[in-house]
Formats: structure tokens, sequence, C-alpha cells
């Protein structure tokens, strides 16, 4: 059971943990569960003692297979549930480094004791994850700051887990010649690096905050370089609770709806509009919080270490793609999917971005609300199109694997909310494709005239989104009405 549960989570880790479990197949697996798989009969208790061994593996090794087992447990709309919630403690609490492994690294980088740099500094790390843990502190001016220090071992550990994912990788191929998936070790062997580099997460954590300093509801923790290094990261305390934590924002009064609606507009406007996209939305990466000066909700954007850069040609043929989806241009479709290395497959990659059924996208996405029904016909069906998506993610451009995995993650996150594809984020996602295609087109333009053409064209689409977000608006307002006053006639008021 564990082998199919990872089969359907994510094609970008399958290679990797599958054969994890290959490699230790005599501790941590049951041959009952395969029974179970073969004959369709799992059950709950298996899914259970499969997820439980999962985590247990990813513990056991760190580094690379917690990523593997933190993606797999943000993935609620296609894993079972006993997979998700058993895997969920890696967003924060995977296992951790002494103490005495901290002060080293400390004194390594910065020279000096954790006594002298700090007035306090909590032995308990408010989180760990598979590269480093954070510890809450207080500078002696005062600053209440959180450190970031990475496991001393993660740098050499990493390049073993590479040089086993390519080996595994390998007999994978041997195995089953369809699945190519040597594109998972060409991105670890580019992205690890950066990810190791806490320098590198300062600069891009300022620069998505300058990126985005127009959204409001958005707060990147400030970066202190004068304590900062390669392993030691200083930066702004900032406190919240799990983008995926429902129950904390009822009890804040924050709108989940809200907060949907705020992570799909940061999104899209990294994706479609700059082409810079934090790619690590995991919901240990993502807080929520009442902001302190207006009470206002508040998204605290952490974990800056992987970012996509989108080449243009990507990027607008992206947006391209998805205004085709939304507006369901079929033609238009399979032309861009098409660009983007999709060849017969379209149809494949048109249900791996939108998490819905082929059926849906022909119907429309922006139209057919996600059911239970096609949730677990998606599951259902994940495993069966394996050799396909493993051909498919082997001609896509590299920079849509990235893009995949961000989907997945906050597709997760709106499944967790119950706020699902819903109509808001779609013509949120449209706004930010016709900015980005205007822009281009009037930076390629050749005269004044062409400009202001395109800038008209460009505002008469935005505003025939703004009236039909309002009567969408305006029909719910009414249906809502309906209801109420049909409530009132059924159950009159006591008198």
């Amino acid at each position: 059971m564990a082998r199919r549960a990872l089969k359907l989570a994510s094609w970008t880790s399958m290679a990797l943990a599958a054969s994890g479990f290959y490699l230790y197949s005599n501790k941590y697996l049951d041959p009952n569960d395969f029974g179970a798989v073969r004959v369709g009969r799992a059950v709950a208790t298996v899914h259970l003692r499969s997820a439980r061994r999962l985590c247990e593996l990813c513990c056991a090794n760190r580094g690379t297979f917690i990523k593997v087992g933190q993606h797999l447990g943000a993935l609620d709309y296609l894993l079972p549930q006993e997979y998700t919630r058993t895997l969920k403690v890696l967003h924060s609490q995977a296992p951790q480094s002494s103490m005495e492994d901290v002060r080293q690294v400390i004194r390594e980088d910065l020279g000096k004791e954790i006594h002298e740099l700090f007035v306090s500094f909590d032995d308990t790390p408010l989180g760990a994850a598979s590269l480093a843990q954070v510890h809450k502190a207080v500078l002696h001016d005062g600053r209440t700051v959180a450190v970031k220090v990475q496991h001393p071992k993660v740098q050499a550990q990493s390049s073993k887990d590479i040089l086993l994912m390519e080996v595994l990788v390998l007999a994978v191929k041997q195995l089953f010649p369809e699945f190519e998936f040597m594109w998972l070790v060409d991105e670890a062997k580019k992205n690890l690096p950066l990810e190791l580099d806490f320098l590198n997460e300062g600069r891009n954590a300022e620069k998505v905050a300058q990126m985005l300093k127009h959204f409001d509801f958005l707060k990147v923790p400030r970066i202190y370089w004068e304590l900062s290094t390669k392993r030691v990261l200083l930066m702004e305390f900032v406190d919240g609770g799990q983008v995926n934590d429902r129950d904390y924002m009822e009890r804040n009064k924050i709108d989940v709806n809200k907060i949907s609606r705020h992570l799909g507009k940061m999104y899209s406007e990294m994706i479609f509009v700059n082409g810079f996209v934090h790619c690590d939305p995991h919901p240990g990466n993502v807080l929520v919080r009442k902001r302190p000066d207006t009470g206002g909700a508040e998204i605290v954007l952490l974990d800056h270490g992987l970012y996509q850069v989108l080449t243009d040609e990507f990027r607008l043929d992206y947006c391209h793609l998805w205004q085709s989806l939304i507006w369901t241009d079929m033609e238009r479709v399979k032309k861009y999917s098409q660009r983007l290395g999709a060849g017969a497959l379209y149809p494949l990659l048109a249900c791996m971005l939108t998490a819905r059924s082929w059926h849906s996208v022909n119907r429309g996405i922006s139209h057919a609300s996600v059911t239970a029904s096609e949730d677990s016909e998606i599951r259902d069906n994940a495993a069966t199109y394996l050799p396909q998506i493993s051909q498919l993610l082997n001609h896509v451009p590299r920079q849509m694997l990235l893009i995949f995995k961000t989907n997945d993650l906050l597709r997760g996150i709106e499944a967790a909310l119950g706020t699902r594809a819903s109509a808001s984020s779609f013509l949120n996602m449209s706004r930010c494709c016709i900015r980005a295609l205007a822009a281009h087109n009037k930076r390629n333009a050749c005269s004044f005239f062409r400009r202001t053409r395109i800038s008209f064209s460009e505002a008469f689409h935005l505003w025939q989104i703004s009236l039909y977000e309002l009567t969408l608006r305006v029909k719910g307002l009414r249906l809502a009405g309906w209801v109420s006053a049909l409530l009132c006639w059924l159950l009159p008021a006591p008198h």
C-alpha cells in the first residue's frame, strides 16, 4: 500500500521514495500491504500502518527523504487522509539537531558563543525541517529574532542523497523502462546547493518582499545580515498559525476565504507577472496571523531557499494556457500545451495543472465545482497514468517541474481550507495573465498608437472580469436572500 501511495502522491518524488522502500523492505514493508494494493482492498488500518512506516523512513534518513515526506503530507486532495495526517508532522517537527550541534554551527560561522550574541536563546526549536531548525532568541539590543541554523551534517549528506537518488533512478529505469526520472536527479543537483546557501535565501526574501510590496496582506520577515552566513540566517521573529490550520483561523476570527484569495493573488503575481516563484509553500512555510497594527489578516511567507525563475517565453505561454483553461478555449489549450512540450499528451497536462478531470476541463473549470466523486476519480486514476506522466515530465520545460510542485502544495492548502477551485481565484489568475501579456505586448510595440490600443484592450478585459465578478456576487446575494426567505416561510418565528 505504501508503494501505491507513493505513486499516487508525487511524480517528482516517486522514484526516490519507492526505491527507498525497496532498500528498507525487510524493516518497513509488510508483504500483505502489496496484496491489498493488487486486489484493491486497502483499508484505513493498512493506510495508517504504511504511512507511519513511511514517516519513520523519512525521519531515519533525514535530508532529501524529509523533503519527500513534506511534499506528500501536503497532498490532501490526492492522498488518503491517513498519509497526509501522519506526514504533516514533517512540515515543522522533523528530527532535530542537538543544542551542542547548534552551538557548534554558530561558533564556527559567527565566531562567538551563543551567550555572547544573545540575551536569551530558546533551546527548544520553534520548528525543524529537512535542512535546518529555527530557534527564538533575543539580541542584546532587545530585538526578538528567529535564528535558522543548518543541520551540521546536511551538506555532506545532501551529496550522498543525490548520488543515491541517481543510482535508484537508474535502477528504476532498468526495472521499468517506460519510466524516465533522470530529470529528478538533474533538478536536485541544481536546487539543493541553492537551498543550502542561506545567504541566497536572504537575497530571495528581500527580492520577493520588494516585488510584492503592494500587497499589504503579505509579510516577509526582515533579514539581519550582520549575523547571517551560509549556514546561519537571522531574521525578524514573526508568530502565527499554519495556513492549513482552519481551527486556528476560526479561533482568531481570520476569514478563511480571504486568506485563500490572498494566497492565490500572491502566487498568480509571482508566476504570471514577475516570473519569480517561491516553490516551497508547504504549510510550515506559510503562516497566517492578525496584523498587530490594523487587526487585518496577514500571510507570513517563510523559507525562501527555493525559487524558480521563469523565462519570458515560458511565462507567456503559461499565461496563454491558463487563460485558455479558465475560459474553456480548447483549441488554444491544445496549442499552448503543445508549445510547452506536451505533444499528444496535452489533455494529461491540462488535468495535471488543474487537478481536474478531462470532463471538467471541457465543461469549464471556472464553472464546475470540484465534487467528491471527481476527487475520487483523480485518486483512483493517478497510478494508472504513471507511464504517461513520466513521459510528459520528461518532455516539458524544466521550469514546469517546480511549478507542478508549487501547484500541488497550494492545492493541498486549499483542500485543507475547503476553498478549492473557487471562481474568484480563477478570475484573479486571469487578471494577472491579462496584465502580463499586455505588459509584454507594450514593451514590443513599435508606436505610441499601438501601445495605447494595447492599454485600452487591457483595461477593457479587466473591466469585463470585474463586471463578471460583480455579477457572481449579486447572484450569490440573491440566492442567499431566496434561501433566507424560504427558511423564514418554512420556519416561522415563534410567537
